[in-house]
């Protein structure tokens, strides 16, 4: 029987494991391993890609969003509103930077929009965390009229969105204040071990950030600041700068996988839709099926050898370290039903032809015999 993992990661690496065992022994013949050429090199070329002035490279994708909130001035007695249907550490960074998560619920797309953040307002509120879920924007343009309106700040969670695009070829990352990517192995730009970049068009933003991440240090002796030890390495660095140069053939195959699973999968389950004009880039290909049948069709799926996941299966204003925020089951439903009937299929781009057509042709028979 044909298997398909969810993810397989030493296939990426083998294919170019020649030019990531070059960029080590560069690394290591350097002896320079912190904060040297390779990081430098990768913040320039990711602020030209992904269309802004300034990136700024820290550890993780968390710490991006942490201390994009922190050099904002954002912290106690202030609100900061984020869908309920993201990972655990868009919530966390609030969190992390002593202001209050306030959760808000979704589309159908998954996505915030301008209806479900106006239900969310109050004099509190100083930022919108903008989180582009599975590689697809949030509709920025209205996002951005809404709240320029009323001085709150755009934060994005670019974390899965790398390299998606509007109608107008504008890119995840150059919409709000500043944005948070995560270099995390599962993500579609990633290195070998854990990483994050912030991108920016504010210098001022660049400054603080390139403080905190460093023990508000401005030189070896002199810390002007209470700030962190946040930074991405050399060697992490010289593997990113690398896969800069793959990015955009991997994201097509991400697309072109999506388009087959979109064409060719049954119509009695709900796909992803991607609108005219913008670029998805499909970090996960998300299907909703009906609740009742979700457990039996991914235990089928697996019994055909073809792994699936939820992402996520408990939203945020639903987990246990969110309780003394006070929410309810019911209180966001559209989040809460997404929740119940979603499936992530195997999607990237060293899955073959023949894992691809056993996807479908798995799914379609499970959904053909269930009805």
């Amino acid at each position: 029987m044909m298997k398909v993992p969810f993810i397989d990661l030493k296939r990426e690496a083998k294919s170019i494991g020649g030019e990531l065992i070059s960029k080590t022994k560069e690394v290591l013949d350097s002896g320079n391993y912190i904060s040297g050429n390779n990081v430098n090199k990768f913040e320039i070329e990711f602020a030209k890609y992904c269309g802004v002035s300034d990136a700024i490279t820290v550890a993780n994708g968390s710490d991006a969003l942490r201390l994009i909130i922190q050099s904002l001035d954002i912290g106690p007695g202030d609100e900061v509103i984020c869908p309920a249907n993201s990972f655990i550490a868009s919530a966390w960074t609030i969190i992390a930077a002593g202001a209050t998560p306030v959760f808000c619920d979704v589309e159908e797309d998954f996505l915030l929009s301008v209806e479900t953040i106006s239900k969310c307002i109050t004099k509190k509120t100083k930022a919108i965390m903008v989180v582009h879920l599975t590689g697809k924007l949030c509709e920025m343009s209205s996002l951005q009229r809404y709240c320029n309106h009323r001085n709150i700040l755009i934060i994005e969670d670019s974390a899965q969105a790398i390299g998606a695009t509007n109608k107008q070829g504008e890119k995840s990352g150059s919409f709000g204040i500043a944005s948070g990517f995560s270099l995390h192995p599962l993500k579609n730009l990633a290195v070998y071990g854990d990483g994050g970049v912030i991108t920016t068009n504010s210098q001022e933003v660049t400054r603080k950030i390139k403080l905190l991440r460093n023990h508000g240090l401005i030189n070896r002796d002199e810390c002007i600041v209470w700030g962190f030890n946040s930074r991405l390495d050399e060697l992490q660095a010289a593997y990113g700068l690398l896969k800069l140069n793959y990015i955009e053939g991997w994201t097509e195959k991400y697309i072109s996988i999506a388009n087959r699973y979109s064409s060719e999968l049954t119509d009695r389950i709900t796909k992803p839709k991607t609108e005219e004009g913008c670029r998805d880039v499909f970090h996960n290909y998300v299907i909703t099926v009906s609740p009742k049948k979700r457990n039996a069709i991914m235990h089928e799926m697996l019994s055909k050898g073809v792994e699936t996941k939820i992402h996520y299966p408990i939203p945020l204003h639903l987990q246990k370290c969110a309780a003394s925020l006070g929410y309810k089951k019911g209180d966001l439903p559209n989040t809460e039903r997404l929740a119940e009937s979603m499936i992530s299929l195997p999607i990237y781009p060293s899955l073959s032809e023949n894992e691809i057509d056993h996807v479908i042709s798995s799914l379609n028979n499970i959904i053909k015999t269930s009805h």
